[in-house]
């Protein structure tokens, strides 16, 4: 088991770093292009890039520092307390003191939803929320599963990870929609004149190819994101395992939570990535393979039987997982 196991969560993290440099590629590509088909020199790249550049570092730093505050705010959490959840806080602690972490700060959903999610700049500045509904339906070994696949989240970074991913992202969108905008106002017009000095062809050529990616970039970046996303929750799970040791436990969660129809009301677009199973429960069933934030259920708990060497299921089989011992 712990060679799969382990060779599946290196290969969870190459996958997250090449589609991550898949995005960085994109964006380079498209600051180029536009910069030179504008200017008609290659520093005019490096120019868009730069001014772009800032912008994202400002996004990025407010995002760093009140992101989580403003995702626990909209989720409307509140601290756990001992007498009403004592074995969330037990669970918690046992798993972070096996993990070697700090001690998250832990809240509560007030929903009969059944889910939960991590978020933080780092092990220091987490936090864990989980719905009601999630503790009143899961014994102890499930719910060390998904406490075990939020801690891991915080312990690989992923909350740092998916910020920044939405920051080059977000970039890439705001670079082609000015680019788009320029050129529809006239920007084709007050290209530079270097027509004059021989380069006008290769330049109405950048230019035209700069239109192009700026019209499609935005749409491939966004695919990647999702893609980034579901390598992050696949390799969660994995490392939920590493921490508890026991893969049916969150096999266990997983087909419980399968058979949740329950909507989570204070959950949207902007948190959906963030949480234990996608809280937006129509979007996921009519887009299960490239739109979708997570992986389908059932792959992911047999990525799960697989390191544990069991078959693999479908979906009529999740009963017998939410009863097996």
């Amino acid at each position: 088991m712990s060679g799969s196991f382990y060779s599946q969560i290196g290969a969870n993290r190459r996958n997250s770093f090449l589609l991550v440099l898949v995005i960085v590629v994109l964006l380079a590509l498209l600051g180029f292009a536009i910069g030179y088909g504008t200017t008609g020199v290659p520093e005019g790249g490096l120019g868009w890039l730069g001014i772009f550049g800032i912008i994202a570092i400002v996004t990025s730093l407010a995002g760093y520092f009140s992101g989580d505050r403003l995702v626990l705010a909209a989720s409307k959490a509140r601290p756990a307390s001992e007498a009403e959840a004592p074995q969330l806080l037990n669970v918690v602690r046992e798993l972070t003191l096996a993990a070697g972490m700090p001690m998250p700060a832990v809240y509560l959903i007030d929903d009969t939803a059944m889910n939960a999610f991590a978020t933080g700049r780092d092990p220091r500045h987490a936090s864990i929320a989980v719905t009601t509904g999630l503790l009143a339906r899961l014994d102890r070994e499930a719910l060390q599963g998904v406490i075990g696949h939020e801690l891991s989240h915080v312990r690989n970074y992923d909350i740092r990870y998916a910020m920044l991913v939405g920051v080059l992202v977000g970039t890439i969108a705001l670079l082609a929609d000015a680019f788009l905008r320029t050129a529809f106002w006239g920007g084709m017009g007050r290209r530079s004149s270097s027509s004059d000095r021989g380069g006008g062809g290769l330049q109405a050529l950048v230019f035209m190819l700069a239109i192009v990616l700026a019209i499609l970039a935005p749409f491939f970046a966004r695919l990647v994101q999702l893609a980034v996303s579901r390598q992050r929750e696949y390799l969660a799970d994995a490392s939920s395992v590493e921490l508890t040791r026991n893969p049916h436990g969150l096999q266990r969660a997983l087909a419980v939570i399968a058979e949740d129809h329950e909507v989570l009301e204070v959950a949207n677009r902007a948190t959906q990535h963030l949480y234990f199973r996608n809280p937006i429960r129509k979007f996921e069933e009519r887009s299960k393979g490239l739109f979708s934030t997570h992986p389908p259920i059932v792959d992911r708990i047999n990525r799960l039987r697989t390191l544990a060497g069991e078959a693999p299921i479908d979906a009529a089989d999740l009963p017998h997982v939410q009863a097996s011992d």
